[in-house]
């Protein structure tokens, strides 16, 4: 993660603390909270000084799959409760309207969409992961009504599958090298 993605990672965490507090502020807001904290004096410049030199090859950033969900209830419990993800960002357009809202762990951020179109369930979503021994441990202590999932030690390295509700997969993966 290079240091431009750091601190907007800053920034999503920030808002979501404040968020708890009852304390709502938009995400340029966050930024440039964040911006001043580094010492610079705005979003602007923060993000051309991290950013550093600009380099002409082809460069690719962090995937975030598009996961189709039914039921924001159950998409929580699962995806946060269960998994230990936490709420980086939510959209509606509307109050009434379907919720598309990120997850993130560890590096790892899920988009999570209601909205028909965005994604197909039964999706299924490779993450590769560290510590996945420790990983396993966390969610079997849980005692997860709807899924106990196994460490499967295949050819590429030990692997934890887990079925949202909704009919998608996430495989976690610690390859082997």
């Amino acid at each position: 993660m290079n240091s431009v993605d750091q601190a907007k990672s800053m920034a999503r965490k920030l808002r979501s603390a404040l968020a708890k507090g009852d304390k709502d502020i938009s995400h340029s807001e966050a930024l440039e909270l964040v911006a001043n904290t580094l010492g610079y004096s705005d979003w602007n410049t923060a993000s051309a000084k991290l950013e550093g030199a600009v380099s002409n090859a082809i460069s690719f950033g962090k995937i975030c799959p598009i996961i189709r969900i039914f039921d924001e209830a159950k998409a929580r419990e699962f995806y946060c409760g269960f998994l230990g993800f936490e709420v980086a960002f939510e959209h509606r357009h509307e109050k009434q309207l379907p919720l598309y809202m990120g997850v993130e762990r560890a590096g790892a951020l899920l988009h999570l969409t209601e909205h028909h179109g965005d994604a197909s369930p039964g999706s299924n979503v490779f993450l590769p992961t560290q510590k996945i021994r420790m990983f396993h441990k966390e969610l079997s202590d849980k005692q997860y009504s709807f899924g106990r999932p196994d460490l499967e030690e295949l050819p590429w390295g030990l692997q934890i599958q887990v079925h949202d509700p909704f009919g998608n997969r996430i495989r976690f993966c610690e390859q082997v090298s």
